[in-house]
């Protein structure tokens, strides 16, 4: 079972808990889905974009670079006056087997993503067209999403409650540290159906120190 397909059966409130424990930050605050049920794990094609200069540049035609289970994480500086992500990007990606789309920033034209179910998590949705407002200032580098620093290749993992970012640097230790978190979590849950007090399981099996930083 390949690392990604590791992360891909853990949720996201498992791996922050994780980062927690790690002193790493990678929760994406203020980043919602854009329906409940939606799923998402791949590594990051990272975007940043700038106020459009004169005369304006491109919003980007980065999709034609992306590979198929790559996560496209688009930075535009929190902007919620004009969006960087629609339709057509939607259905091209969808086609093309990308896992989903991170925006800082919002998106429009959501019923093609809500009618195909591809995974859009965003600060929100806004109709207006980024063309001649923002362009692409930068591929492939970092970018910062909810108060995080994304690098290119870090991997992304989405549910209904939010996204992780995952850095490169940590993700074989961030993956060890959820799971075990995973695990006890299951056997207090097992524990209280069974019988047992929220606190007697809770007790046995560390609940109050599983996101807590080692000294």
């Amino acid at each position: 079972m390949s690392l990604l397909d590791r992360f891909s059966v853990l949720g996201t409130a498992t791996v922050s808990d994780a980062l927690d424990k790690l002193k790493r930050p990678g929760s994406l605050l203020g980043l919602a889905p854009l329906s409940d049920g939606q799923r998402m794990v791949g590594r990051a094609f990272t975007v940043r974009y700038v106020s459009a200069q004169i005369p304006a540049g491109t919003v980007g035609d980065f999709i034609d670079q992306v590979e198929p289970g790559q996560v496209i994480v688009l930075d535009n500086d929190g902007r919620v006056d004009c969006t960087v992500w629609g339709d057509i990007l939607t259905a091209v990606a969808h086609q093309r087997g990308i896992s989903g789309t991170v925006i800082e920033g919002v998106c429009r034209d959501t019923h093609r993503a809500l009618s195909i179910g591809y995974p859009i998590y965003s600060r929100g949705r806004f109709m207006r067209t980024g063309k001649d407002r923002v362009e692409v200032a930068e591929e492939r580098g970092p970018v910062t999403i909810g108060g995080v620093t994304v690098r290119h290749g870090d991997i992304l993992l989405g549910d209904s409650d939010g996204v992780v970012a995952i850095p490169q640097d940590c993700e074989d230790d961030v993956l060890e540290v959820a799971e075990m978190i995973q695990a006890r979590e299951e056997a207090i849950l097992t524990a209280a159906l069974g019988g047992a007090t929220i606190a007697e399981a809770r007790a046995k099996y560390g609940y109050h120190d599983l996101q807590r930083a080692d000294a």
